[in-house]
């Protein structure tokens, strides 16, 4: 593919993406560009060449998962489960660089009243969402990091100012610096998730940053030209502590498509070293 948006990225910085993926259909799709079949080699061609360190994805079933940590590299490493009552099915995994980053711990929670139970819902979704927490520490640099992923609801307005709600709480309660990557459901500056910026506890990397690597673009096309100024549904957020380089959203088709209806979001961080532990 043409040049990447962010190349040669090294330490002390860090390349991170969110990426919904789009989760693939067992009956024929339409358009023909959302069948997997044709668009996984795009989706290993574009992540072959961008050479993220860490990826938040979206709407990944276990097979395509698979596919995503293969096509990063054999130095990728994987954390996530699927949304099902018993763990399975589509799932928001999170993929890091196992060479540059180290898992200290992490978990997995619905977003719901009883976050501990696989499957739960109950604020306004009727489909299972979830949320990956974990801890690292760059091995580069020794700086420590909570990283979470996610997807709100798509179809429930209340869903959605519930798991702002719930995001604004658990960065109020975080002694690290945090990154934050999902699917949102809605604009980021929309006023159902306005709960997320409360208090100075996260910003949006996007009116953070010093650099803007490309216009911003609505990030769900569905395998059409991108616009600017619509909807940017997909975000990295982080805690203010964290040193946002530049960001960016490539429009650009892999080949003679997208690898999915949703564009990637990248940014360009510094972890402060000597983060609480």
């Amino acid at each position: 593919m043409s040049a990447v948006l962010f190349p040669n990225v090294t330490a002390p910085d860090m390349l991170v993406m969110s990426f919904n993926i789009r989760r693939r259909f067992d009956r024929l799709t339409w358009p023909a560009a959302d069948r997997w079949g044709l668009r996984k080699q795009r989706l290993r061609t574009f992540l072959g060449a961008n050479h993220p360190h860490i990826v938040g994805s979206q709407e990944a079933m276990p097979d395509q998962a698979r596919w995503v940590q293969d096509a990063l590299g054999s130095e990728f490493g994987r954390i996530g489960l699927g949304r099902g009552k018993d763990l399975d099915g589509e799932g928001t995994p999170i993929f890091y660089d196992r060479d540059r980053l180290e898992v200290e711990d992490w978990t997995q929670v619905a977003l719901s009243d009883s976050p501990e139970v696989p499957g739960s819902t109950g604020w306004g979704n009727t489909i299972p969402r979830i949320a990956v927490i974990a801890h690292f520490r760059d091995r580069d640099t020794d700086a420590r990091f909570t990283f979470v992923n996610s997807h709100f609801d798509a179809f429930s307005r209340r869903a959605r100012r519930r798991s702002a709600q719930w995001l604004h709480d658990l960065a109020a309660a975080e002694t690290r610096p945090l990154l934050f990557t999902a699917d949102i459901n809605a604009h980021v500056r929309s006023p159902e998730l306005a709960e997320m910026f409360a208090d100075g506890h996260l910003v949006d990397t996007w009116s953070y940053t010093p650099v803007r690597r490309t216009a911003e673009w609505g990030t769900f096309n569905n395998y059409r030209r991108p616009r600017r100024g619509t909807r940017r549904i997909d975000a990295i957020l982080a805690s203010p502590d964290v040193g946002v380089r530049a960001v960016g959203i490539d429009p650009r088709p892999t080949g003679t498509n997208w690898p999915s209806d949703h564009l990637p979001v990248q940014a360009v961080v510094r972890i402060p070293t000597g983060s609480a532990s």
